[in-house]
C-alpha cells in the first residue's frame, strides 16, 4: 500500500513539474522587449488619436456656437429654431466623432475593421437588425427638423403625451410634462404630433348655470365684461363671441364663450376671462353651480 502511494504522488510531483517547466518557459521565451514597445507605441498613438478628436469636439462646438450668436442678432431667426439648431449640431457632432473615435483605435491595434464588417456573417445581420432602428431614428428625425414641425419650447401632444418640446435630436426627442416628467421618446415611434404653438389658438369657455337663471341677464354681464376686457387682453386674436346656451355632456346647462388668442397664451386668457365672468356675476347675484344640476321628469 505505501509503495503504490509513493508512486501515485511521484506521478503528480513530475506533472506538476512539467506543467511549471512549460509555464517558465513560455514566460521566458516571451520578448519583454517588444511587448512594452507595443504598449507604449499603441498606447501613445491612442492618447494623440483622443486628444486630437477632443481639441476638434472643442473646435467645431466653438465654430458652431458662435455662428449661432451671429444668427441670434438677426430679428429674422426665431430663437426656439435656432435652439433646435444648435442641439441637432451638437449632437451629429458628437456621434461622428465617437464612430470616428472607435474606428481609429481599432485600427491602431490592428484589428482588420472593414475585414470584420465584410465577413461578419450572422453577427452582421444582427448588427445591421439592431441599427436599423438607429437608422430610422435618425431619419425621422431630419425629416422633424427639416420641415420645422417641432422646435423647441413649443407646446406640443406626441403620440396622446402633452409637455414643451425640451430637446430635439437626431435620435430622441425630449418633452417636458407639465409636471416636471422628462419624456426621452425615440423619433421612429412618433406617428402624430400636435404642435399647439403654431397658429392662433382656441379659447372656449363653458360657464354653467341654473336652468332657472335669467340666460338673457347672464348673456348681457358677459357682454359688458367682454366690452370692458378686450382692450386689456392684447393677446386676443379675435372677438370675444357668446355662443349662447348649450348642454353638457353630464347634462348641465351653460352658456358658451369662444375667442382665439395668441398660441402659448390661451390658459391665461381662459383664466381671465372666467375669473372675469364669475366676479361679475357673483356681484348681480348670480350663483355658479358647485356640483352637476341633476332634472327629474315627471311623466
Amino acid at each position: 500500500m505505501k509503495t503504490s502511494t509513493t508512486e501515485t504522488q511521484s506521478e503528480i510531483i513530475k506533472q506538476t513539474e512539467k506543467s511549471l517547466n512549460f509555464f517558465q518557459k513560455f514566460w521566458q521565451n516571451l520578448d519583454w522587449d517588444k511587448i512594452l514597445a507595443f504598449i507604449i507605441n499603441k498606447g501613445i498613438l491612442i492618447i494623440l488619436v483622443l486628444i486630437l478628436l477632443a481639441l476638434c469636439r472643442k473646435l467645431l462646438l466653438k465654430i458652431m456656437n458662435n455662428s449661432i450668436k451671429k444668427y441670434r442678432k438677426k430679428q429674422k431667426y426665431e430663437a426656439a429654431r435656432l435652439d433646435t439648431l444648435q442641439a441637432v449640431s451638437k449632437n451629429l457632432i458628437q456621434y461622428l466623432l465617437f464612430f470616428l473615435g472607435i474606428y481609429s483605435v481599432l485600427t491602431i491595434l490592428g484589428v482588420p475593421v472593414g475585414s470584420l464588417v465584410a465577413g461578419a456573417g450572422i453577427a452582421g445581420v444582427a448588427i445591421g437588425l439592431g441599427a436599423q432602428g438607429f437608422i430610422n431614428d435618425v431619419i425621422t428625425g431630419f425629416f422633424i427638423i427639416y420641415e420645422r414641425q417641432i422646435e423647441v419650447g413649443d407646446h406640443v401632444i406626441i403620440n396622446s403625451l402633452e409637455g414643451t418640446v425640451y430637446q430635439v435630436g437626431l435620435r430622441t426627442t425630449q418633452v417636458k410634462s407639465f409636471n416636471g416628467t422628462l419624456n426621452y421618446i425615440p423619433n421612429r415611434q412618433i406617428l402624430v404630433i400636435s404642435n399647439l404653438s403654431r397658429g392662433d389658438q382656441q379659447v372656449l369657455i363653458n360657464l354653467r348655470i341654473k336652468p332657472n337663471d335669467d340666460i338673457e341677464k347672464i348673456k348681457s354681464l358677459i357682454k359688458e365684461v367682454n366690452d370692458k376686457i378686450e382692450g386689456d387682453i392684447s393677446s386676443l386674436k379675435s372677438d370675444i363671441i357668446i355662443n349662447g346656451l348649450i348642454t353638457l355632456e353630464n347634462g348641465d346647462f351653460a352658456i358658451q364663450v369662444i375667442t382665439y388668442a395668441t398660441a402659448g397664451t390661451q390658459f391665461k386668457v381662459k383664466t381671465e376671462l372666467m375669473t372675469a365672468y364669475i366676479e361679475k356675476l357673483t356681484e348681480n347675484g348670480i350663483k355658479i353651480p358647485d356640483a352637476p344640476i341633476k332634472l327629474t321628469v315627471k311623466p
